[in-house]
C-alpha cells in the first residue's frame, strides 16, 4: 500500500488528529489495507496528503504540517504564498470592523490577491463575502467539509465550494470543537505571506493567529481602532506592526503590482 493511503486512513480513522497521526506511525502500528481502501473510497471531496507533490510548499515551513487535507475547489489559490494574505479578526464585529474588512478585502481581491479566513462569524464572515465575487476567497475550517460552522454561513460555505477554495484538515463530516480552531489557525497563518489584523480585543482568539504568523517570519499589520477600546490592532500597532487604512496600504507592504 502507498504512503499516501495509509495517510488518509490515518487521518480518517483519527478525525485529522495530528497527534495520534504521528503517533501512530513512530510506533508502526499495523494498518488494515482493506479498510483503508474502503474508507478512502468514501471520501467525496479532493484530497492532498503531505507525501504528494503539489502539497502547498508554505505549509512546510510549519513544526506540525497537516498529514492531509480535504478540499473542494481551487487548490492553485493557495500555490503561492506571495499572492496570499490572511485576514483575522472578532467574532463580535464592530460595524467599523466588518465595513473596513469589505472595503480592504475587495479592493485587494479586485487586484488578484488570494484572502485567507477561517469563516468563522464576524470579521471572516465580511472577509469572505468580499472576495468571493473575485473568485478570490479561501476559507480554513475547523471541522470536516460537510459540517457547518456557524449555521448561519452554511450557504457561504457552499459557494466558497464552488467559487474559491474550502480546506481542512478534518475528514468531511468530522464536527467543530474548541480546539480544532487554534488548530486550524496555523494554517491560515502558514499559508499566507503576511496577516491583517482587522479586529481583536486584548487575549482575543486572534492573538494565536498573529503568534503563528510571526513564529513562522510572516508578516503582520492592522487596521487602527479608537483609544480606550482595549484594542489588540492598536497594542500590535505600538509595537511596530505597520498600520493599514485601505487595499492600497497593503498593496504598498506587499510590493505587490
Amino acid at each position: 500500500m502507498d504512503g499516501k493511503t495509509i495517510l488518509i486512513y490515518l487521518s480518517l480513522l483519527t478525525k485529522g488528529n495530528w497527534m495520534e497521526i504521528t503517533e501512530i506511525l513512530k510506533r508502526k502500528k499495523s494498518v488494515n489495507f482493506d479498510e483503508a481502501r474502503e474508507l478512502h473510497k468514501k471520501v467525496k471531496s479532493k484530497i492532498i496528503t503531505i507525501v504528494d507533490p503539489d502539497y502547498p510548499e508554505a505549509l512546510k515551513d510549519i513544526a506540525r504540517p497537516p498529514y492531509v487535507l480535504y478540499y473542494y475547489g481551487n487548490l492553485d489559490l493557495i500555490k503561492d504564498k506571495t499572492k496570499c494574505v490572511s485576514y483575522v479578526g472578532s467574532r463580535n464585529a464592530s460595524n467599523y470592523g466588518k465595513k473596513m474588512a469589505g472595503e480592504i478585502v475587495s479592493g485587494l481581491a479586485e487586484k488578484g490577491v488570494t484572502v485567507i479566513s477561517g469563516l468563522a462569524s464576524g470579521i471572516d464572515t465580511e472577509v469572505a463575502k468580499a472576495a468571493l465575487p473575485y473568485g478570490k476567497a479561501v476559507a480554513i475550517i475547523g471541522n470536516g467539509l460537510e459540517h457547518y460552522y456557524p449555521k448561519e454561513n452554511s450557504q457561504l460555505q457552499r459557494e466558497i465550494k464552488e467559487k474559491g477554495l474550502l480546506l481542512s484538515e478534518y475528514p468531511l463530516d468530522t464536527p467543530s470543537r474548541p480546539e480544532r480552531f487554534p488548530q486550524r489557525n496555523r494554517i491560515i497563518a502558514s499559508l499566507s505571506t503576511m496577516t491583517i489584523v482587522g479586529e481583536a480585543h486584548q487575549k482575543s482568539g486572534t492573538m494565536i493567529t498573529v503568534a503563528d504568523a510571526l513564529c513562522y517570519g510572516r508578516d503582520v499589520c492592522c487596521v487602527p481602532f479608537l483609544a480606550g477600546e482595549n484594542s489588540f490592532c492598536n497594542q500590535l500597532i505600538k509595537e511596530g506592526a505597520p498600520l493599514v487604512e485601505n487595499a492600497e496600504d497593503v498593496l504598498d507592504l506587499l510590493k505587490y503590482k
